[in-house]
């Protein structure tokens, strides 16, 4: 449980970081992160014995796809749909992962009825969420940032089918190949995210020039570090320990922390207290998960 609570602590952090730099781009904060992600797993690599040091062809190609799904892709869209629509919804919308996974793999025998109660009470918390964001920042200008606010949206929404598609593949690929070490895998990743992030960065990042002559040099570097060691490779590791010890159900549950936490960070960094219907929807949403626990048991 303490393993999975501190991923969870870990991944929220990657929810607030887009803001605290955010006159940098997202392509770089994306590639930044990764590329040490991508580092470190490389150094981890070489730790292991040689013979099952690298993957095979098929092997990589799986995890290049994959590192495309659940981290590159993913995160670039959820850290421009942060950018256009704040921490707050898209945390949330992010945070029913759980849920989708849980529907589209269900178990023979759960019926799709048991899990209804689950569904609804998470869509109402997301929607109660939403409205208050929308009413709250772009409801009363009319200035057409609410088109900017439904794009982040659905960034979001794209970020959360991109991870759960990730899940649900990952998931399989690893019950058909059991002769794989969890750790070894988690590195490939790691190591086809990082090139993906040099590739993405080489074509569509900030020049080098550029990135010199933004303010907040430091900070930015800092945060590279702390999302692509602890958010990335720290968070994969402990996740990798709390789904050794607990039951699959329970631990797939457990992502709900990285909502909890990046709803936090977001409070703590705006320097404000949540408001009623942040505290009703967060409710909501926590109840919607429990739900979901009782209705897989």
């Amino acid at each position: 449980m303490a393993a999975g609570l501190a991923a969870g602590a870990l991944w929220g952090l990657t929810f607030v970081a887009p803001r605290m730099v955010g006159h940098f781009g997202m392509v770089d904060i994306t590639a930044a992160r990764f590329a040490v992600f991508g580092a470190v797993s490389a150094l981890a690599v070489f730790g292991r014995p040689a013979a099952v040091r690298w993957p095979n062809g098929r092997q990589a190609l799986a995890a290049l796809g994959l590192s495309v799904l659940g981290f590159s892709g993913y995160y670039l869209l959820l850290a421009f749909g942060i950018e256009a629509a704040g921490t707050e919804v898209p945390s949330l919308i992010i945070g029913t992962i759980p849920v989708w996974m849980m529907l589209l793999g269900r178990p023979a025998g759960l019926r799709m009825r048991a899990l209804l109660p689950g569904l609804v009470l998470t869509g109402a918390g997301i929607a109660l969420m939403i409205w208050g964001a929308w009413s709250a920042q772009h409801g009363a200008d009319g200035t057409g940032s609410g088109a900017r606010f439904g794009w982040g949206i659905a960034l979001a929404l794209a970020a959360m089918a991109s991870w759960t598609v990730y899940g649900l593949l990952n998931a399989a690929w690893l019950q058909r190949h059991t002769e794989l070490n969890a750790a070894d895998w988690a590195n490939w990743l790691g190591i086809a995210t990082g090139l993906g992030a040099l590739l993405l960065w080489a074509v569509a990042g900030s020049n080098v020039a550029t990135l010199r002559t933004q303010p907040d040099g430091m900070l930015f570097i800092w945060i590279a570090l702390a999302s692509g060691f602890g958010s990335s490779w720290l968070a994969t590791i402990l996740w990798n320990v709390a789904s050794q010890r607990l039951s699959a159900s329970l631990c797939g549950q457990l992502i709900v922390s990285e909502t909890l936490f990046a709803l936090l960070y977001s409070f703590i960094w705006d320097g404000r207290w949540p408001q009623a219907t942040e505290w009703v929807a967060a409710l909501l949403f926590v109840l919607g998960i429990l739900a979901s626990i009782k209705a897989h048991r």
